[in-house]
């Protein structure tokens, strides 16, 4: 039997459309851009959704053919010519594999352009432009989506990972391959249907181990397994993405013939029975540092969230703890310029920092701190983190020490906090920390669990703040939860 052609392609990115700086190529090069083996030799045995699809067709009567994949840190909407330079690239390498049996594409789901607003829908369709009708498409989404009718019209079958913080990655690449198998070889026909809510659920109440959506996934699955539903996705969506389709969805995937009415409606009825469970506490750091917690613990700072598109450059939970004489605090600030002096200076060197010109919540009094370390921050992750990445580069690092004998690490690169790996890169005295500030919302849960036995989700102010109402959105729809009341 001749082999099946399977290309692999994407474009993953998240784009928060209120951060000011915009994503272009060289964000691109910072993180991934993979051409043909590049892509099997990065992801062949990390803990991602491409690792999860390789290892599904191994050993099957599938031809391989890895093509493009393209991934920047979340950042700003991405330029024209970035767009059109990326989007170029990988048709490019389509047309060069043709003919294919099947296209398996890595799409996050939350993209934006200056030119299109639903870039996902976009580049999936001219996915679909250039491969055969009878050509399976298959992907990949991450929940944090905002999925539009003109992605599952480009494809024949999206799954989303099912936990957040996203360790289920390479899981649901070969729930993908597994999928394909069946469509390829046993001729099954799968239907897709999106259903869209008129709600945005917080990013504070996205955490898939707890409530509301602990419970929330468990009827949900109860649901479709009941009612002859081949797999459901629960897409928590993003909510700093002013694009139509942002909000809370369901990609329902089930056999062709299978009617899906009544199982919509009670997928329907589900969601909307937690609609008063989508907005969160909003907690301050005030009220954060007047209680007593088990120690170290980790304290997100959910309005500089660089996972979701923020600069990582706020000192405000900082601030706040250094006013307070707070001692024994870890907190990662991107700030370039900051290295780029530090390199010059020997270790040891006592000098005044400041940074008030990074961002405007940031106090204007200078920290006086004494120079600690200065590395390369590059590190590795083997363990399930979020975002399923191995190799990690946070450019030239440095490590201070405040005048409060707090611990800043400096760095040149926007580097999500994914790992607790980035604390062994300089010498921070891990042992000694009693908190321990990260850049983000859910994915810092996992990589400092082993580190902090608590955690608290802080409001703070910033381009991805948990009070989304606070943002001025042009294109969503309306009425939605929590801008509006939904009466029906």
């Amino acid at each position: 039997m001749t082999k099946k052609r399977v290309a692999i392609v994407g474009l993953y990115n998240e784009s928060n459309t209120f951060c000011k700086k915009g994503t272009e190529w060289s964000d691109f090069e910072d993180g991934h851009l993979l051409v043909g083996r590049e892509i099997l030799d990065e992801y062949v045995d990390a803990f991602h959704e491409i690792g999860g699809f390789i290892e599904g067709v191994m050993d099957s009567n599938m031809e391989l053919l890895p093509v493009f994949f393209a991934e920047a840190t979340p950042g700003g909407i991405i330029g024209r010519e970035c767009y059109e330079r990326l989007k170029a690239s990988l048709i490019e390498g389509i047309k060069s594999v043709l003919p294919l049996d099947a296209v398996y594409v890595v799409a996050h789901g939350a993209a934006v352009s200056e030119t299109e607003r639903d870039m996902d829908g976009d580049w999936l369709s001219a996915v679909r432009t250039c491969v055969r009708d009878d050509t399976c498409i298959v992907g990949s989404l991450d929940p944090h989506a905002n999925v539009s009718q003109k992605m599952l019209d480009a494809t024949d079958a999206l799954l989303a990972y099912r936990t957040n913080p996203h360790l289920d990655q390479r899981e649901t690449g070969l729930r993908v391959a597994i999928l394909l198998r069946k469509m390829l070889f046993d001729n099954m026909k799968i239907k897709q249907e999106l259903i869209q809510f008129p709600a945005s659920m917080s990013i504070e109440q996205q955490e898939t181990d707890v409530e509301p959506c602990l419970s929330l996934y468990r009827e949900l699955n109860e649901i479709v397994s009941r009612n002859d539903g081949y797999d459901m996705s629960f897409i928590l969506g993003f909510p700093y993405a002013d694009v139509l389709e942002m909000g809370s969805s369901i990609v329902l995937l089930s056999e062709r013939d299978v009617n899906t009415t009544g199982l919509k409606d009670k997928l329907k009825a589900c969601v909307a029975s937690y609609y008063d469970r989508f907005v969160g506490a909003r907690v301050t750091i005030e009220a954060v540092l007047d209680r007593h917690w088990q120690k170290p613990l980790l304290v997100l700072d959910m309005g500089d969230n660089v996972g979701g598109g923020a600069m990582g450059n706020s000192s405000y939970v900082l601030d706040k703890m250094e006013e307070r004489h707070i001692q024994n605090v870890y907190c990662c600030i991107y700030a370039p310029e900051l290295v780029l002096e530090m390199d010059k200076l020997a270790l040891g060197t006592e000098l005044d920092i400041s940074f008030s010109t990074y961002n405007p919540v940031n106090a204007k009094a200078a920290y006086r701190v004494t120079l600690m370390d200065i590395q390369d921050g590059r590190f590795e992750e083997k363990e399930p983190r979020h975002g399923g990445q191995v190799h990690y580069d946070m450019g030239r690092v440095a490590l201070v020490k405040t005048a409060n004998s707090n611990w800043i690490l400096l760095t040149s690169s926007r580097t999500p906090p994914f790992s607790s790996k980035q604390l062994e890169v300089c010498a921070v005295p891990i042992e000694k920390l009693e908190w321990i500030v990260a850049k983000g919302v859910n994915a810092p849960i996992a990589a400092f669990s082993s580190i902090c036995t608590e955690h608290v989700k802080v409001h703070t102010p910033g381009e991805c703040s948990a009070d989304a109402t606070q943002f001025s959105y042009i294109h969503r729809r309306r009425p939605m939860l929590p801008f509006e009341i939904i009466t029906d």
